[in-house]
């Protein structure tokens, strides 16, 4: 038996320890950031951004400050999702190592909204680690997670075969997230989000090879206007990238979606993650009782 002299320094020690006020500062830039060291410890420890002695190495200070952007793009269209629907379901689609995803989680908890937060990827090994963490922090009731491959009906029946009786029958997202999505993997994204008539989808599509990969079979065409392009590598994946944007934003807006184009993520940490945040218009006014035009 562990004597109450030894048994409290040891809770002490392994009880998440917090930046001061001056540290926080520094590393937030003075920024009033959703997620700070001082509200959320464990989440941070758990994620791996917070050391045990309430440090942040370099690298952690760049996803640290990286998600919190994210999320403050995002924290408006969920403060006007959880005001039109009792129970707020978030679907992130290729969620990888679910960094975002068990920080929105969290947020939503924090804030006293009821959830349901969906998290699948391809990769059996994240998914597992992500649940793992997820039971850690007390976000497994509403925070699932599956590995799967994404297609275009995934996000139509997801919430009632994870949730099964919870009142989540013919449940929709409403909000869909795909940061991590690469390639085509980012359109199906898109289309199960149409599909399933997401109120809001923020997209940060990456690895645009399929129209690359198409243009440089043409770098014979001396005639096409776009042979210089077709002919030079950096040149046809950056035009490539942008034109399969600009057909991403077209086709979302054929079906009723606001569109806008924005810097998801700063470009001062990467240069990749230029990003469509599309609003239906349509599955707003259905929620809020008001007649479709």
């Amino acid at each position: 038996m562990i004597g109450p002299w030894l048994h409290e320094p040891f809770v002490r020690r392994n009880r998440p320890r917090t930046l001061d006020k001056e540290r926080e500062a520094k590393i937030t830039g003075g920024r009033k950031w959703p997620v700070l060291p001082s509200r959320a410890p464990q989440l941070l420890r758990v994620l791996g951004l917070l050391n045990a002695d309430a440090s942040m190495s370099a690298d952690s200070v760049r996803k640290f400050s990286q998600i919190n952007h994210m999320v403050s793009l995002l924290e408006p269209h969920l403060e006007d999702i959880a005001q039109r629907h009792p129970v707020v379901r978030i679907l992130d689609v290729g969620c990888g190592t679910s960094y975002l995803t068990l920080l929105l989680a969290w947020l939503l908890k924090e804030q006293g909204h009821e959830f349901q937060v969906i998290g699948v990827d391809s990769n059996s090994k994240v998914v597992a680690t992500s649940a793992a963490r997820a039971k850690e922090l007390g976000l497994d009731v509403g925070l699932r997670f599956e590995a799967a491959e994404i297609d275009v009906n995934f996000a139509s029946n997801c919430f009632e075969r994870i949730f099964p009786g919870e009142g989540s029958k013919n449940a929709r997202p409403h909000l869909l997230v795909a940061l991590h999505a690469c390639d085509v993997a980012s359109d199906l994204a898109i289309a199960a989000g149409i599909r399933a008539k997401a109120d809001v989808m923020a997209v940060a599509p990456c690895c645009h090879a399929e129209l690359a990969r198409q243009w440089k079979g043409m770098a014979a065409a001396t005639s096409h206007p776009f042979g210089p392009i077709f002919r030079s590598p950096n040149l046809r994946r950056d035009v490539a990238a942008n034109m399969t944007d600009a057909l991403r934003m077209l086709l979302a807006r054929s079906r009723g979606y606001e569109v806008t184009a924005t810097e998801f993520v700063p470009s001062t940490h990467t240069a990749e993650k230029s990003t469509a945040a599309l609003r239906s218009p349509r599955q707003l006014s259905k929620s809020r009782g008001a007649p479709i035009g």
